[in-house]
């Protein structure tokens, strides 16, 4: 579950000398004595906060919502991740990095002194986090493994071409901006075209009343030059996937035209988890503490469309779904059957403060899955390859062997 910001959980969780050089800095609440202040008790330096002007204070909500945002082990990976980037040249200053950063006590404290102390990491730790928590991501292969072109001439010929086609298709997009970040191995590109103008309803200086603005809408692109593949985020019509793809190759991998998309012949073996007594394999010390069935969906081998969903309440009897299978298999002929989606809960360890995390995820068949490609999501994935479940090259039937149904 997503955490749900206020100003004053804001300051509940924050240790008040961080909350003191953050004002300090802001030539805010000088008449606060910090030093006095109870660490999660806030009742006090919220009604100081209350009286702070409006400018000032909505200026700081914005800084507190990206702090508080980033105050989790997804925003801990980001901010590592962008502070490689920086300190990559300088092996040492990066362990002293790390070395500090470990030893704080929380991710609350590391997203603060983050903020407050490496400001040329912050802005790009914020958009790992954002495109972290980006879904629906649509994947381009067979790219030439070339180098991204991420200066300034290269993304403002992309931003050109994104404004050209949403300008003339849909009539948005008059002007557009193009941010390129280095993350490892991978290239993030962030575009905000123009979008249509809207009115909003809202609070200025005491004056209520409806005024129009020009929002932006958002084409991230995230691209693997070792691996040749491409993958584009855009909340938008489909049909604009693939010119946006196209406009990438041309503007940022200087080809003449986007390569064909070699199809994706892999396939999850899913048949494995009808076995009672699979075992999900994962290494120590990946955080991950338990992990079952929850829902199988079983696809017939003989009528194409013919399939049931077996679901079942796994928190108690990690076999409760295999005890209904056999229920099931009384009355159908379940080697007719294939295992065509399944839906699996693991359950996470966090850091000591804090309660285990459940996370659930969904495999159909033939290779899509729904985890994301965060630090969490990662060790899952991790094991499922370990676990023999990852996509690979399928089997050539054979012989009186039934082809597999589509999901």
């Amino acid at each position: 579950m997503a955490k749900q910001y206020t100003t004053r959980e804001f300051f509940r969780q924050m240790p008040n000398e961080l909350l003191s050089r953050y004002f300090v800095g802001r030539d805010a609440l000088a008449e606060m004595d910090f030093s006095t202040l109870r660490d999660a008790q806030p009742d006090e330096l919220f009604a100081a906060w209350l009286g702070l002007p409006d400018d000032q204070r909505k200026f700081m909500d914005a800084e507190f919502r990206e702090i508080f945002a980033l105050s989790c082990e997804k925003g801990w990976c980001a901010i590592r991740d962008e502070a490689s980037f920086h300190l990559g040249g300088e092996p040492e200053r990066f362990a002293e990095f790390m070395e500090k950063f470990s030893a704080l006590p929380s991710h609350n404290e590391r997203a603060m002194v983050a903020f407050l102390d490496h400001s040329e990491c912050w802005q790009g730790a914020t958009m790992f986090y954002h495109a972290d928590s980006l879904t629906y991501w649509r994947k381009r292969k067979g790219l030439p493994g070339v180098s991204a072109a991420v200066h300034e001439d290269g993304r403002q010929d992309l931003a050109n071409r994104i404004r050209d086609y949403f300008h003339h298709t849909e009539g948005r997009g008059k002007n557009c901006v193009v941010e390129a970040y280095r993350r490892g191995d991978l290239d993030y590109f962030f575009a905000y075209p123009e979008d249509y103008s809207q009115q909003s309803v809202e609070w200025v200086n005491g004056d209520f009343a409806r005024r129009p603005h020009n929002p932006a809408f958002e084409v991230v692109y995230v691209y693997n030059k070792n691996e040749g593949t491409l993958d584009l985020n855009f909340r938008g019509s489909y049909k604009a996937i693939e010119p946006l793809q196209g406009m990438f190759a041309e503007a940022i991998l200087k080809l003449d035209e986007l390569p064909p998309d070699p199809e994706d012949e892999r396939v999850y073996d899913l048949n494995l988890l009808r076995q009672r007594g699979f075992q999900f394999v994962y290494e120590p010390g990946n955080g991950i503490e338990r992990v079952v069935v929850r829902k199988m969906r079983l696809s017939s081998r003989i009528k194409q469309g013919d399939r049931f969903t077996v679901e079942a309440d796994a928190s108690k009897n990690a076999h409760a779904v295999y005890d209904l299978l056999d229920e099931m298999g009384k009355a159908l002929p379940l080697g007719y059957f294939n295992v065509t989606q399944v839906e699996i809960s693991a359950t996470m360890k966090q850091a000591t403060n804090k309660p285990q995390k459940q996370v659930t995820f969904r495999i159909t068949y033939p290779n899509s899955c729904s985890l994301k490609y965060d630090d969490l999501d990662l060790r899952l994935r991790e094991m499922l390859t370990l676990s023999g479940i990852e996509p690979r090259a399928p089997e050539k039937a054979t012989g009186d062997v039934l082809e597999i149904a589509e999901a």
